[in-house]
This record gives structure tokens, C-alpha cells and sequence, in this order.
């Protein structure tokens, strides 16, 4: 139990001397109150899930931004990446340099583009072994040098004794060097080096320094997106004394220097496969150097113009006190009062739900789209990275409530620009730099853009995003969609995984159905809802678990509930996972499974199961188990929120304390599994607010219970929400009673429209369960076998 000081109390000083203090100072209430979100920014830890499974990275980054410019510990082969698939892991102890590209929590490793590392005096060109200090460039460091906040990050490189500091504009990444005294200053520059990595993956690039001392080049790879090319562009702060360019792959070795006239524009550069460029500065008076890096992906004179437009100057702390600003209003968004380290994790966690999707429109609205084609914005930004199965869960709804509606605009209007160059005509399955890597399952954006509009968020052409998604769900050669559409279900002796996918695709036709109604399209909208009842296809009432069936109508034999592995009758899970994925319509899978009790007793066997985590240890992604719940991986994330279907919210309310003390901390190894993309952050976000999205596109959040005394949630409409919770603790887990804007609250859901209303939401926790909260008739939530609210 936390002991400290009163929360509120305190916060209720804090104001009081705030307004104090402005009051003194000549200040206005609204200036004093502006000052608040520097406590928010304050409380992100972003080491927070770069051990563990976490994936994350502690590098430099402003919200949403193109520029991710973080450390990279190690570059492993592509079958041992997975653990660095954000290039830094917390438990290392030496790094290789500084790039540019990252993701953020995903459970599949890329990026690391335009790789930096200063060097001091001698110069070696390939990075060493990490485990023999001094065998290459790749240097030593301690944790106790890192400094990392949003927008900044700093560390000393122990073995050239060069302090590295860190931060960034949306299209620019800058460093500020520090050598020491009596060594000659280098910066070097490998190309031939991503963060999934393995001989031949860079299929050509080029160096180029330019006449006044920028360096510019591009690399095109085969990579998880096959072909996907990027362009940069560079400037130093100081001149250069010379330069060395090196082809490794043809053992070509250039050298020039940067004085005007001395050599020619074709001999200043060096293509090829395995290049390696290093920048001379000499032995530099005040031992500063600072470099800035932009990146385009239409081409290196884009590269430079995103350069010069995005950051014109040199000035560091000016460049970090904007990034600061910037995440400081982003993460003013919300107000948690809540003991130390949930303050700390949930502000962290706001903090990785707001990188991603990123952007990747160059400044003068060039992107290169999923055609690998440069296109022309018009009247929107294009942002891509979209994790779909993953981020459509709780991670775009967190965004639909919390951004402004031009930047949920953005999104949708990226997604739907990306349908149309498509060389299949269909939206993003999970797209990253603007190219498809066709990873996991389902047809997600279909959810993201119905959620969206189904909240009223317009500003886009919601025909040609209908259209789309109705593109998406009938593109017959994606995953079996020609046999489910003409069976009801995905047959596992056409196509693997048949059983997740035909869940998955159930659940996004339900969406299309909404939006498609809302639109007044009843003909569509009664098409895709008896789609949506596909999910009852693949469930065996004798067994209670959805399986895969063959073509002939069979289920696959023999069944093993608990079995899982890649390519087998469910993704990243097993049939205790996947068989509660009808989140359209969970009453119609309480009446398969036999009733209430049946429902309850069955996620009781999930949670109360005796599971080794060895059994899950082929499968990289199913991490944080209770049971067979898998809190690290999404398929279960909606699972405790069901026995509020049921009519038994107080079981969510025991499940949501279990998951929450057993998965979260305010470590490098808080995250029980990949956060991929913002979604486990987001979840924490919701949950620890008192209610969750089960269903995006219904327009309702699930109650759970909350785990803050106070949370202000200062809506991008200008209005106010807040959650409010009277005894909380841990000896009283269980919700008394609730009341929105003073008015009992008889049922499990709270509506987006009373969110967006603004007003309170208060809880009363107790000791013992209320069984009769939120059990009469109607107060259940959303489900399409007996939709009536």
C-alpha cells in the first residue's frame, strides 16, 4: 500500500501556490495554469520498456514526428533482431552509434537509418565485437551518463571520452558533440547497417558531400518492406578538413577534402552496397561540434529542403526547449493524480501512445506512397507506421478522444490516399515509410476509420473511405477472403491461421456495417452485418472453443485448446486466447457457449489455468501470462472486460487489479510485452481511467474500475472530463457505486458523447463486491445480438 503524501491534497497545494505565485508575479489565472504540464513532461520515464520485452527506444522524438533519433546497442542478423527491434536494449552496455529511424515497441525489428557515431583520434571502420572493447568503433557506456526526457537524450561515450546529446524537429535530427581536448574530431556515417539486418539486405546506396559541406545520400533495401528507399541530408557546424569515403563490399577507398574547387562533384561521392563515409573536423578550439540530419522520402534534395525549412539555425537548446514545449502541450492532454510510479507509467505511457503513426510527408507535401511512387499531398499531411492489428484495439480510440480532429483527419486521409495508389486497391494491413509489409491478419483500418466516424470525425471523404474499406474486405486474393465470402469462414486447409481470421474479419465487417448505416447505405450495412455473424461458423458449441474448419465443413483434428505456433489455426495465440474474439457481438457468444455462467466460468479457467511460460517459448509475442491470459500480446486484451457481458462486472474489477499489479511497473522492465505502437501504453491509459474500448465503432467504453484518485482529461473540443474516485485502495478493489455529473450510473458502459460532453465521473470503491451494480436489464454494453442503445 502507498503511504506517501495525499495526492489530491497535494495537488490541491500545488494550484493553490501556483495561483499564489501568479498572483505575485503579475500573472493571469490561465498563465499560472499553463505552467502545469511541465510536472506531466517531468513524470516520463522513457526507459520505461527498453528491457524486457518492451521494445521501446529512450531516444529523441516529438509527438508523431518523422524523426525517431535514438541509440542503437546492437545490430543482430535478422534471427536474433527481435529483441532489439527498437535498436536499444537496456541491459547492453556498449553502443554503436545514433540513427534516425526507430519504432516504437513492435514485435518485428527495422529502421536504423543513417547511422552516426562520433569518433575521437584514431578511426576504425567497421563497429567490433561486443563483447571485445576496442575492436571497432562501437563504444562502451554507463547508465549512470544517460540522460533521457521527450525530445532529448544524452549519453558519454567512455571509450573516445565524447559526451553525445540528442534532440529533434518533426523532420530534423540534431546532435551536439562534446570531444575531448588533443583528438582529432571524425564523424562517421554507415550505411550499410538497420536494425534487421543480414548480407545483402541494402541493395544499393550512395555518399555525397556537396561543395559547401553537406553530405547527402540515400539507401534502398529489402527489408521487411521490400524496396523501400530513403534520402538524407546532413550539415556540420564546423568545416571539414577532409573526408574519406569506402566502399567495404569493393575495398574503394575515397578521399577529398571540402575546400572549394579542389575536386570535382563526381568524385566527391562513392555508391555501392557496404559504404562507410567519415568526416574530418581536425582538433576543434571549443571541442563542440554539432551535426543535423534530415531525412525525405522523395529524394536528397527533399532531404535537404526538409533540412533548411525545419531547422534554418544551429541553436541546441533552443531546438530541446521546443521539443519540450511540444510534448509538454501534447501531454497536457491529461491530468493524473495518481501515487509515483502509476503517475509515472501512465504519463509514459501517454507519452508512447503519441509516437506513432508518424509522419512522412516531406515539407512541401511529397510522400512516397505504397506504389513506391512520390505523391503529392493535398490538403491533408500523409503519416504512415500503422501497427493495425494492434493499434486499432485502444490506441486509435485513445487518439480519436484525446487529438485534435484535424490530426485523426490526417490519419484517415493517409489511409485512404494510400487505398488509391495501391497497386491492390486496398487500405494499409501494416504499413510503415508508405509501403505495405502485409504483416499479421484482418483488414484493421477498416475499424480505425469507421471508429472515427462514427464519433463524427468528418473531414474527409467519407464515400471514397466506405468504398475503400468495402475494397479491403472483398480483395478475394488476402487471406482466404474468397472462401470466407463464399464459405462464412476461412478454411485451414486453404489457409493458415483460418480460425483468428475469420474472427477478425467478422468483427471488421461489423464495422463497415455501422458506417455504412450511419451513412444511410442500408442495402451495404445489411450485407456486412450478416457478415459480422460469420464468428458463429468457426464456434464449437461441443468443445466451447472457436476452431478451424476444413473446407468440407469439418473441424480440423485432432484439438488441442492450448496449442500454438506459427502458421497454426490461430495467430500469435491458441483457442484459449482466440475464442472470446467477437467483440461485436459477446452476448451472441454468451448464448453459444450456454449462458452467463458458462461464459463466467470459462474466463475463470483462462485466468486460474496452470500455464507454464515455457509452453509459450517458440512464440515470441505471447508474454505477461496469467493463465493462458497473455496480457503481452492483443488478442487478450479485451478478455477481462467480458464478465460485465455477463452481467458480473465485479469479476472485471478482480481481473483488472490482477493485471495491473502483475503487468505494469515504472521500470526498464515495466511492459509485459512489445507496447507495438502505443497499444499496451494505451490500454493502461483507459484502464486506469475506469472504462476500455471492447468494441470501437459501438461509440461505448466498457466500465472496469479506476486506478487514480483524480484524472482531468481536457478534450480537444475544449471541454473538460474528469474521473474522480473516493476510496481507492488496495483493500478496496471492488465499485460501490458510480455517478455521472452527480446522477447514478446503473450500467457498465459510459457513452463517447457523454465523454466528449465533459463533466465527472466519479467512483466509490468498497471492500466487497456490489453484486448488484450494473445487473439489471439494459445496463450490459453493445452487442449486436440484442443491440437496443
Amino acid at each position: 500500500m502507498w503511504t506517501g503524501h495525499h495526492p489530491r491534497r497535494s495537488s490541491a497545494v500545488r494550484r493553490s501556490l501556483l495561483m499564489f505565485i501568479a498572483i505575485l508575479g503579475g500573472l493571469s489565472t490561465a498563465q499560472a495554469a499553463a505552467e502545469g504540464p511541465s510536472t506531466a513532461y517531468a513524470s516520463v520515464d522513457p526507459f520505461i520498456g527498453t528491457g524486457g520485452d518492451g521494445h521501446t527506444f529512450p531516444g529523441a522524438a516529438v509527438p508523431f514526428g518523422m524523426i525517431q533519433l535514438s541509440p542503437d546497442t546492437q545490430i543482430r542478423h535478422f534471427r536474433e533482431s527481435y529483441k532489439w527491434a527498437a535498436g536499444y536494449r537496456y541491459d547492453d552496455t556498449s553502443l554503436q552509434g545514433f540513427s534516425h529511424t526507430h519504432f516504437s515497441g513492435t514485435g518485428h525489428s527495422d529502421l536504423g537509418d543513417v547511422l552516426v557515431m562520433p569518433l575521437a583520434g584514431e578511426v576504425r571502420l567497421e563497429p567490433g565485437d561486443v563483447s571485445k572493447p576496442g575492436s571497432g568503433y562501437r563504444s562502451r557506456f554507463s547508465h549512470d551518463t544517460e540522460t533521457a526526457e521527450p525530445g532529448y537524450y544524452a549519453v558519454t561515450l567512455a571509450d573516445p571520452g565524447i559526451r553525445a546529446e540528442l534532440t529533434v524537429s518533426h523532420r530534423v535530427g540534431l546532435h551536439r558533440y562534446r570531444f575531448p581536448k588533443g583528438a582529432p574530431a571524425h564523424v562517421l556515417v554507415d550505411q550499410r547497417t538497420s536494425i534487421y539486418n543480414y548480407p545483402g539486405k541494402v541493395l544499393w546506396s550512395r555518399v555525397r558531400v556537396h561543395p559547401d559541406g553537406a553530405v547527402t545520400g540515400f539507401r534502398e533495401l529489402r527489408g521487411w518492406a521490400p524496396g523501400r528507399s530513403l534520402f538524407f541530408a546532413m550539415r556540420f557546424s564546423q568545416p571539414l578538413t577532409g573526408h574519406a569515403l569506402h566502399n567495404r563490399e569493393e575495398r574503394i577507398e575515397y578521399k577529398g577534402f571540402s575546400t572549394p574547387g579542389r575536386e570535382t562533384a563526381e568524385r566527391a561521392q562513392l555508391e555501392g552496397r557496404e559504404l562507410v563515409g567519415v568526416f574530418d573536423f581536425g582538433e576543434l578550439k571549443d571541442q563542440e561540434l554539432l551535426v543535423k540530419v534530415a531525412i525525405s522520402p522523395v529524394s536528397e534534395d527533399n532531404a535537404l529542403r526538409n533540412l533548411d525549412g525545419d531547422m534554418p539555425g544551429w541553436d541546441f537548446d533552443a531546438t530541446r526547449a521546443a521539443a519540450r514545449e511540444e510534448w509538454q502541450k501534447a501531454l497536457s492532454v491529461a491530468d493524473f493524480d495518481a501515487p509515483a510510479p502509476m503517475r509515472k507509467m501512465l504519463y509514459t505511457a501517454l507519452y508512447h501512445a503519441l509516437i506513432a503513426p508518424s509522419l512522412f510527408t516531406d515539407i512541401d507535401g511529397r510522400f512516397r506512397g505504397p506504389d513506391n511512387q512520390v505523391h503529392q499531398a493535398k490538403g491533408f499531411t500523409f503519416y504512415s507506421t500503422f501497427s493495425l492489428w494492434d493499434t486499432y484495439r485502444a490506441e486509435h480510440p485513445l487518439l480519436t478522444l484525446l487529438q485534435p480532429e484535424q490530426r485523426n483527419n490526417d490519419f484517415i486521409h493517409s489511409l485512404i490516399a494510400s487505398s488509391k495508389v495501391s497497386p491492390y486497391g486496398v487500405l494499409p494491413v501494416w504499413q510503415f515509410h508508405g509501403l505495405e509489409t502485409w504483416c499479421m491478419i484482418g483488414y484493421h483500418a477498416v475499424p480505425v476509420i469507421a471508429d472515427a466516424y462514427m464519433k463524427g470525425i468528418r473531414g474527409y471523404p467519407a464515400d471514397q473511405a466506405l468504398d475503400a474499406m468495402v475494397a479491403s474486405a472483398t480483395y478475394k486474393p488476402y487471406g482466404g477472403l474468397e472462401h470466407y465470402m463464399s464459405l462464412g469462414y476461412v478454411p485451414i486447409d486453404k489457409e493458415p491461421e483460418a480460425a483468428s481470421k475469420t474472427l477478425e474479419y467478422a468483427y471488421d465487417d461489423w464495422t463497415i456495417a455501422q458506417m455504412a448505416r450511419a451513412m444511410g447505405r442500408e442495402a451495404l450495412a445489411n450485407q456486412f452485418e450478416m457478415r459480422a455473424k460469420n464468428y458463429r461458423n468457426v464456434f464449437d458449441t461441443k468443445t466451447g472453443f472457436a476452431r478451424a474448419r476444413k473446407s468440407d465443413g469439418s473441424f480440423r483434428e485432432p484439438f488441442d485448446p492450448a496449442a500454438v505456433g506459427y502458421g497454426s489455426d490461430y495467430t500469435e495465440g491458441n483457442a484459449w486466447q482466440y475464442s472470446w474474439y467477437v467483440p461485436q457481438d459477446t452476448a451472441g457468444l454468451i448464448s453459444l457457449l450456454g449462458g452467463d455462467a458458462k461464459l463466467t466460468a470459462k474466463l475463470d479457467a483462462v485466468f486460474d489455468a496452470k500455464v507454464s511460460a515455457e509452453s509459450f517459448a517458440h512464440v515470441e509475442d505471447i508474454s505477461g501470462l496469467i493463465g493462458h491470459y497473455a496480457h503481452g500480446n492483443e488478442p487478450s486484451h479485451h478478455v477481462a472486460y467480458l464478465y460485465s457481458y455477463a452481467g458480473q462486472p465485479w469479476r472485471t474489477q478482480e481481473r483488472l487489479k490482477q493485471i495491473i499489479d502483475t503487468q505494469y511497473k515504472a521500470t526498464t522492465d515495466g511492459l509485459a510485452g512489445n507496447d507495438d505502437c502505443g497499444q499496451m501504453s494505451a490500454w493502461l491509459v483507459f484502464t486506469a481511467l475506469g472504462f476500455y474500448p471492447v468494441t470501437p465503432g459501438s461509440n461505448e467504453y466498457v466500465i472496469g474500475r479506476p486506478f487514480v484518485e483524480r484524472a482531468a482529461l481536457n478534450l480537444p473540443n475544449g471541454k473538460r472530463f474528469t474521473v474522480v474516485t473516493e476510496n481507492l485502495g488496495d483493500g478496496r478493489p471492488y465499485i460501490g457505486k458510480v455517478t455521472l455529473n452527480g446522477k447514478p450510473l446503473e450500467r457498465s458502459f459510459v457513452r463517447h458523447e457523454e465523454l466528449m460532453a465533459g463533466g465527472e465521473l466519479r467512483f466509490v470503491m468498497q471492500a466487497k463486491p456490489n453484486k448488484r451494480w450494473a445487473t439489471q436489464a439494459g445496463s450490459r454494453p453493445y452487442s449486436l445480438s440484442n443491440a437496443q442503445h
